[in-house]
């Protein structure tokens, strides 16, 4: 075979010959990434941002929902934002499922989907990921064991009882599991219309089933509630979101990217993200013990005698709402913002002439009060003719909003419950409005709502009121 010669003083600058080249190859690409990148944002300079951010999004305990007919959610949070931060009315569309909020996006009818929509290959081909990543999966929910998990490994998970909601995708994945395992699970479904997800971590906690599963979302948000569960065990594997484009409004995608990247908003998000997973949504403490052996309520009787008296009302009612809202803590702000006695929220408080110094002056929140109490009990009136049953819908809807009230009042008629009582009729209809086929219903108008917290609301103020009126003097 013939060899190669090369001259000697050829092959010792070889390697410093492959190196410039190797060196200008690089630079070559470095430069053209850098034409790349200035392209994208000399494109996005160039393109001003609409006046009117048509946004879509959908119902749910993280993204949007309404409280006391005011709108929340963490997504629904940082989209306001960035819309105040650059300028633009904010234009908001609730779409009824993922599918057809991306059908929006395709067809212009909206310019931002800001929801987590999965990045997977499915909706890779029809839209633009954008703004903040979100990593979830499913865990398991078991109790604690001296403050330890005693499963620490799917494995451990043969032979052991897992319940989860029926025709749900944690069923579908812990019937993978089992495949994946070789069999052996014991997967049990639980099949109720009232029955969310939160309700099995409670029953979890409660002892009434062994083991379920969640996405590490609402793990999340119910973390604070039940401090002996343990959560940290993946039965999944991990689903990135984000907020999504259409490919023809990449450059808007691109806008948000680099807004998040800024540090006032990276901090607002992670204010955001602590102010939803992570802060309590229970009530008060009872750091003020109820005695009624002297006759009185509270120290505010006199006042909630005299407003409740203005509107016909029995003011020991009014007098439990304040012990239920606040405990009677006048400084007390909720997470959601509601502040004072009584605990009005801001917008609320504005529109019933309430200044924003005088939200935690107990007159002033008392007799705001009792004029919004006033108020519902008319709207009421036209759906509910008892006055007696009637009072327990205006104490729901002085908790959750009207809005929530009204979509029960709905839901317990087309679904063959008595939409004018209260106990096991419209109380279980509210109950409906937080699982999806519900709170899509076309009768529904106000969306997703928790409604466990409003049920037990009406259930404690009325036994409160009872017990007063069996002590306290009207």
């Amino acid at each position: 075979m013939a060899s190669l010669n090369i001259d000697p003083r050829l092959r010792k600058a070889l390697p410093f010959v492959l190196i410039v080249i190797i060196g200008a190859v690089c630079l070559a690409t470095f430069q053209r990434n850098r034409r790349q990148e200035q392209t994208i944002l000399e494109e996005t300079e160039t393109r001003h941002l609409p006046d009117t951010l048509r946004v879509a999004t959908l119902y749910s305990p993280s993204s949007y929902f309404l409280y006391r007919d005011e709108p929340m959610g963490y997504d629904y949070s940082l989209v306001s934002q960035f819309a105040r931060d650059k300028g633009m009315e904010l234009e908001l569309t609730v779409a009824p499922s993922l599918r057809a909020m991306v059908e929006m996006l395709d067809s212009g009818l909206v310019d931002l989907a800001a929801y987590e929509v999965p990045v997977t290959a499915e909706y890779r081909s029809q839209v633009v990921p954008c703004g903040p990543e979100t990593l979830t999966h499913q865990v398991l929910v078991q109790p604690l064991k001296n403050g330890k998990p005693e499963i620490t490994d799917v494995t451990q998970l043969v032979g052991r009882e897992i319940c989860v909601e029926a025709h749900s995708k944690y069923l579908h994945r812990l019937e993978n599991l089992d495949n994946e395992l070789g069999g052996g699970l014991k997967i049990t479904s639980v099949d109720r219309d009232t029955l969310i997800t939160e309700d099995l971590i409670e029953m979890v906690a409660g002892g009434e089933i062994p083991l379920t599963v969640v996405d590490s979302d609402i793990a999340a948000m119910n973390r604070k509630y039940y401090p002996g569960l343990d959560t940290s065990l993946a039965v999944s594997f991990p689903q990135k979101a984000r907020w999504a484009v259409a490919p023809a409004m990449s450059w808007l995608g691109d806008s948000i990217d680099a807004y998040f990247a800024e540090e006032t908003p990276r901090k607002r998000r992670a204010q955001l993200l602590k102010h939803y997973f992570e802060m309590s949504k229970d009530g008060p403490s009872p750091s003020i013990r109820l005695d009624l052996s002297k006759g009185r309520i509270s120290p505010y009787d006199d006042l909630f005698r005299r407003y409740a008296g203005e509107i016909g009302w029995d003011w020991r009612v009014l007098a439990s709402q304040a012990y239920k809202e606040s405990n009677f803590d006048t400084t007390r702000v909720s997470w959601a913002g509601a502040r004072g006695l009584m605990q009005i929220m801001p917008r609320t408080a504005r529109a019933y002439g309430l200044p924003a110094n005088k939200i935690t002056n107990p007159e002033a929140s008392i007799a705001a009060a009792s004029r919004i109490m006033a108020d519902l009990d008319r709207i009421l009136a036209k759906k509910v003719s008892d006055p007696v049953e009637r009072r327990k819908f205006v104490i729901g809807a002085y908790n959750s909003g009207i809005g929530h009230i009204l979509d029960a009042i709905a839901l317990a008629a087309k679904y063959g419950k008595n939409p004018q009582l209260w106990e096991g009729n419209v109380e279980s209809a509210l109950l409906m409005k937080a699982k999806p086929e519900y709170y899509t219903d076309p009768v529904v108008r106000s969306g997703y709502f928790r409604g466990r917290e409003t049920v037990a609301y009406v259930r404690e103020v009325l036994a409160l009121y009872e017990k007063a009126r069996k002590s306290v003097k009207l």
